[in-house]
């Protein structure tokens, strides 16, 4: 965070403390999308614009200035970063609606594996052995989830494929918008950057609801308070939390702890939506979270991870 929070927080807040509220706060989402009865495009929509209108006020504060420092390249990157975003959240949220929460939120956690390929194809970063056998681990566990048939009870086996593969697309996204990010990161603090990104990712997901043809006001109370849920919990608590986090304790560890959330999810999916994933789903799940631990524990990997540790996530 930014400014007298930021400063407040850094005073009062253990760090660990902190970086536990975030996870169980990111575990939550997968939760209040499925709660919810609005298209997968509209709620994300309104996370996205409810964060927003959260974090914008310390980014217009103390912070303004950097705005108009931002370079062309920055800025073009930033709005890279966002259309990611927004393409990211719109499949996992409709990736939700189609397969169990366990596997979405396992699938869409592989983003730190992307994230590595990603660095190495695109910015010639080295891949070690370690990373190397972390990628095969994951594919190895994500391949056993995108073909197993679940449970009838949770999923249609055809719809469930479907959104496993959308959830792999959302976690493809996420690797995209860290390394579209990264290196801004290290030139502009975090609520300007985050202000352009989520203003960008806001309207790349109402054109989306708009060419879907979803309504955008006649909702009950109840969906309202669920996408403010949405912004107040994932969002602010969650990932801006994982970013203070960032500034006090080692990436990997931040990056590591994320693997609390597929548990996490699957937890509240099982008392609140008495959601029981079959059998081989847990075992491929279990294989996934061990190969992203292999991968963002690598010694070379420190820096992906910090990526994918950055800015948002679910």
């Amino acid at each position: 965070m930014s400014g007298d929070v930021s400063d407040w927080a850094d005073d009062r807040v253990p760090p660990m403390a902190a970086l536990a509220v975030a996870v169980a706060a990111v575990s939550t989402a997968a939760i209040l999308v499925r709660w919810s009865g609005a298209a997968a495009s509209v709620a994300a929509f309104y996370r996205v614009l409810f964060t927003l209108a959260l974090v914008a006020p310390f980014a217009l504060g103390r912070r303004r200035g950097e705005f108009r420092r931002l370079s062309r390249r920055d800025a073009a990157s930033a709005v890279v970063a966002g259309v990611a975003l927004a393409l990211h959240f719109a499949a996992w949220f409709e990736s939700l609606a189609l397969t169990t929460v366990a596997a979405s939120v396992t699938l869409v956690q592989t983003q730190p594996i992307f994230v590595a390929l990603g660095a190495y194809l695109l910015l010639g970063e080295f891949v070690d052995r370690r990373i190397a056998l972390g990628i095969g681990v994951t594919v190895c566990g994500a391949v056993v989830m995108s073909v197993a048939d679940p449970d009838a009870s949770v999923a249609v086996a055809g719809e469930a494929r479907v959104g496993n593969a959308l959830a792999v697309v959302g976690a493809v996204m996420a690797a995209v918008y860290f390394l579209a990010g990264r290196s801004i990161r290290q030139r502009v603090s975090l609520f300007p950057y985050v202000t352009v990104v989520y203003a960008t990712c806001a309207a790349t997901l109402l054109g989306i609801v708009l060419a879907q043809g979803n309504p955008l006001l006649a909702y009950p109370a109840r969906e309202w308070l669920l996408f403010l849920g949405l912004a107040v919990g994932p969002g602010v608590l969650g990932h801006t939390v994982l970013n203070w986090a960032l500034e006090h304790v080692r990436s990997t560890v931040v990056s590591v702890s994320l693997l609390g959330e597929p548990v996490g999810s699957t937890l509240l999916a099982l008392l609140l939506l008495s959601e029981v994933p079959p059998p081989v789903t847990l075992v491929g799940g279990a294989v996934v979270l061990a190969g992203i631990y292999v991968t963002s524990t690598a010694r070379r990997g420190d820096a992906a991870a910090s990526s994918a540790s950055n800015a948002s996530g679910e």
